[in-house]
């Protein structure tokens, strides 16, 4: 090849087919969370193994209703993908009704979102592509503490990933698909809250379990060994759950601790965690009855759900739609957005139908317009140049 090349010139090689990659490996954007975090010449690693388990986050009442509000409303509204030419909405592809054949789209959405919620990072593995463009057709979400993530020597870009200790592909089948939150996971940037709340949950359980208030039964005799000792406290504890009166010998002596369950102020330090945690989840407190001094004033429903979609649900709402609108997963020309308002914000029917009056007043649209804006088949009666012609 050097001699043919020196001869005849160098041939210029054929421009190589452009590929459809179903994960970009986004740049880090902060610091990550790992039990390893190194800063060597063969770069970090992280495989989102946390202070605090997500299980033992949900254990927190607010945390799980905090999780419930956004996950839940978020999975109940439809996707829909739109022209980016006319605004008009045009045919899901598959995958967009439903990613993973083996669940219905609500499912799949609800765990995204719990992910991002959580830890900041969401993933969906490509299961089938398109053979058309290479595009994914089929996904299925994936655990998060399932994923490891290898950086570069400057902990700044992704070098590969991996599930369950296997290697991925960065494109095609097996790749990852990365759902990127526009803050840290609730795991990282709240631990030491969520710890405190966890805390104050065990302690208020112990305190239940405890039918009489803390104290220690002192021995003025012969010191007892400690399977006699452990012996005591167990008959004490089952006793106390049946009657509420003891008996001990001359050499036992009961002394009860001062601090109780309402000195303790259990209920006060949850009340407080409360408030802490549903500002941490962006949620507002009086949607998970967090209040301590309620001072709102009257609000409808509508306008509560348009406080609610676009300080709380709008943050994960863009992240998924912007990811999914990517080229790599969608046809250029074409967006995919949630219908928020036409499900969750859709006003009641007697504003609407003054509204369309409006429009088809202003011929600004058909009668077969107006029928379908309020989910009604259109029959081409509507289809005029004047949509209210005199009578």
């Amino acid at each position: 090849m050097g001699i043919r090349d020196r001869l005849f010139g160098k041939t210029a090689s054929p421009t190589p087919k452009s590929e459809i990659r179903a994960q970009y490996a986004p740049a880090v954007m902060d610091q990550p969370f790992g039990s390893y975090w190194g800063s060597t010449a063969f770069g970090g690693n992280n495989n989102y193994a946390n202070s605090i388990l997500r299980q033992d986050a949900m254990g927190v009442p607010t945390i799980s209703r905090c999780r419930n509000l956004l996950c839940g409303t978020i999975a109940t509204i439809p996707l829909s993908t739109y022209s980016k030419a006319t605004g008009e909405e045009v045919a899901n592809m598959v995958w967009v009704d439903q990613p993973d054949e083996r669940q219905p789209r609500a499912v799949t959405i609800s765990w995204t979102v719990d992910s991002l919620l959580m830890y900041g990072v969401a993933y969906w593995q490509v299961t089938e592509i398109y053979k058309e463009d290479g595009r994914p057709a089929r996904f299925e979400w994936v655990q998060n503490d399932r994923v490891a993530i290898k950086y570069n020597q400057f902990n700044t870009e992704v070098e590969y990933y991996s599930v369950n200790g296997t290697r991925l592909p960065m494109s095609g089948i097996g790749s990852l698909v990365t759902f990127q939150a526009l803050d840290q996971g609730l795991l990282l940037k709240s631990q030491s809250t969520i710890r405190a709340a966890i805390d104050i949950e065990k302690a208020a359980a112990i305190a239940a379990q405890t039918p009489m208030g803390s104290g220690y039964i002192k021995n003025s005799g012969a010191d007892l060994p400690d399977n006699q000792v452990q012996g005591i406290l167990a008959a004490w504890k089952t006793a106390r759950q049946s009657r509420g009166t003891a008996y001990l010998t001359s050499t036992l002596d009961f002394q009860a601790i001062s601090f109780n369950p309402k000195d303790m102020m259990y209920n006060e330090s949850k009340q407080y965690l409360a408030t802490e945690l549903s500002r941490a989840c962006n949620v507002p407190a009086y949607l998970v009855d967090a209040e301590t001094f309620r001072g709102m004033t009257y609000q409808n429903i509508l306008d509560g759900r348009k406080e609610f979609a676009a300080y709380s649900l709008a943050p994960f709402i863009t992240a998924i739609e912007d990811r999914l609108s990517m080229d790599d997963l969608t046809p250029r020309g074409t967006y995919i957005r949630f219908a928020v308002d036409e499900t969750f914000l859709r006003v009641d029917p007697l504003t609407r139908l003054q509204v369309t009056g409006q429009l088809l007043a202003l011929n600004l649209i058909s009668l077969d317009q107006a029928k379908e804006m309020e989910g009604l088949a259109p029959d081409g009666s509507g289809d005029t140049d004047d949509p209210n012609p005199d009578i």
